[in-house]
């Protein structure tokens, strides 16, 4: 198993008490080009800008190859459950989507992201459902501008 999945559980109300807070920082994570290549495999996308670096340092303003911007935010899975706590007495989560989701800087091959998570709601909506909001901010090291921020909406279930 997974070490991420280890973590002990908090509470409920401990839970709740962190909405507004940032909850914490992932570790780095390299977008190669392999991990590029990988991706444009699985999703049938083989954009030059993305798999071909000698055209795309020629004919992009990019200098090389660049993440796909659905392979930098799907790693917000992995990101997410380095740094979001677990809660007490729950089954499952599910994504329930985004209210908003802007990608602000290319990620070029070769580059490290991170993501650095914001609990900024955490209601019932059912007795044992409950729907999380985690403002999400993908860095990319040595960047000032991010790569990604989301506005990322879960739904939790309880036992």
């Amino acid at each position: 198993m997974n070490e991420v999945w280890k973590k002990p559980p908090v509470s409920f109300e401990a839970y709740q008490a962190m909405v507004g807070k940032e909850i914490g920082v992932s570790s780095w994570h390299l977008i190669d080009q392999s991990r590029i290549n990988l991706y444009a495999d699985v999703i049938e996308d083989h954009q030059f800008i993305h798999v071909d670096p000698e055209r795309a340092k020629k004919e992009t303003a990019f200098g090389n190859t660049i993440a796909h911007g659905f392979l930098t935010m799907s790693l917000m899975s992995i990101m997410s459950y380095e740094v979001m706590p677990v809660i007490e007495g729950t089954s499952m989560g599910v994504n329930y989507g985004f209210d908003k989701l802007r990608f602000l800087s290319p990620v070029r091959a070769g580059s490290r992201v991170r993501g650095r998570f914001t609990l900024v709601e955490a209601k019932l909506r059912k007795p044992k459902e409950l729907q999380s909001r985690t403002n999400v901010t993908v860095e990319i090291e040595g960047e000032d501008k991010p790569a990604l921020v989301a506005d990322w909406i879960g739904l939790i279930y309880f036992e």
